[in-house]
């Protein structure tokens, strides 16, 4: 299974929640956060919060600690132990940071499941506390991308792409409006796992027909365990396009536009 790439997004996909909302709102600086939201770009604001939370007393333990205790569907450890022990290349394209994933992940022992992480860097400076920096240098160049601010994860999977040459098929797992853009650089042979009620699965639903890629919705972690390994056994015994047909784009639309 090898000629499979199973990619991620992070926050409420992996995890049930957005991480850096969590930690905020669990160390109780949910009212600064609110309050500096609407002045500065999310990626300032969270290395600011990590200030705050340094310059009041909080460390790295204790950011470790809310970070350990993160809400998490219980099917979905077993179903990225699946898909990797399937031998499937498995990799994360998210917003939040290296130091957030890199610590849930190794504290849920699936860390090793994952062969790449594309996120927002981040380190622990020489005073103690954690510094978030933005994927894109936006003081030196622009992603280029109307769709995407401030990370494109539709440049990232096309990078991702052109690495894995014509052979490789995607899947692609996500729940937000940034998973959008990605969305739409998947190829037809290609699948696109939105998260059913979500804001990428509601921009799929105005026109379903703008994305090449099979699609199919998920709604919690054990239809995610159950559909990816459907989709994956589907592929690798060549029934894939029986399994989902154009009609589900269309069944999607409906859906969307019956509520």
């Amino acid at each position: 299974m090898a000629g499979i790439v199973v990619v991620f997004d992070f926050d409420k996909t992996i995890v049930d929640c957005d991480s850096d909302n969590w930690v905020v709102d669990e160390l109780g600086f949910n009212v600064l956060f609110n309050r500096l939201l609407p002045t500065m770009p999310w990626n300032t604001l969270m290395d600011r919060m990590m200030m705050e939370l340094h310059s009041h007393g909080k460390t790295i333990d204790d950011i470790v600690q809310v970070l350990q205790r993160i809400p998490i569907h219980p099917r979905i450890i077993p179903a990225i132990k699946a898909v990797h022990s399937l031998g499937c290349d498995l990799r994360i394209v998210s917003d939040a940071n290296t130091f957030f994933i890199e610590t849930i992940l190794k504290h849920l022992k699936i860390r090793e499941c994952f062969s790449d992480i594309n996120t927002n860097p981040s380190y622990i400076n020489e005073d103690g506390r954690l510094q978030i920096l933005p994927y894109h240098d936006f003081n030196n160049f622009s992603h280029g991308c109307t769709l995407c601010p401030p990370m494109c994860k539709g440049g990232i999977i096309e990078k991702i792409q052109e690495s894995l040459g014509e052979k490789k098929r995607l899947i692609y797992l996500g729940d937000g409006s940034g998973d959008y853009c990605p969305s739409l650089r998947l190829k037809e042979q290609d699948f696109m796992m939105p998260r059913k009620n979500f804001p990428v699965w509601e921009l799929i639903c105005k026109d379903p027909l703008l994305v090449k890629a099979q699609i199919h919705e998920w709604t919690n972690g054990e239809e995610l365990e159950r559909i990816s390994l459907q989709l994956i056994n589907k592929i690798c015994s060549g029934e894939s396009d029986e399994f989902i047909s154009s009609n589900c784009k269309l069944h999607i639309m409906c859906v969307f536009g019956s509520h």
